[in-house]
């Protein structure tokens, strides 16, 4: 994974929305993603495909919903810059994006 690709992902508010909420290590369906952050199916899908090509999360498919967490075998480094960015207040976090 290259710095500038993950600096990138995580870049756009909607991708960092979602990995908050999915920083807590349990499992999302994408429905639930799209309501929290008023996202529509097309937009999220997107977004969520950005993550997963990245290697920030994996999915599962449940029946029609596809269901998103944190990827486990995350390097211990992206950990702690994804972690750092969360962190981060919004202030901080636009004056970085």
């Amino acid at each position: 994974m290259e710095p500038t690709d993950l600096m990138s992902a995580l870049s756009d508010p909607t991708r960092l929305a979602a990995l908050r909420l999915l920083w807590d290590g349990e499992e999302h369906c994408v429905c639930e993603l799209m309501e929290t952050l008023g996202a529509t199916q097309s937009r999220m899908s997107r977004h969520m495909g950005v993550l997963k090509t990245m290697g920030l999360v994996v999915d599962r498919r449940d029946a029609q919903w596809v269901r998103y967490r944190r990827n486990p075998d995350l390097a211990v480094s992206v950990v702690a810059v994804v972690d750092a960015v969360l962190a981060l207040p919004p202030e901080a976090r636009k004056a970085v994006a």
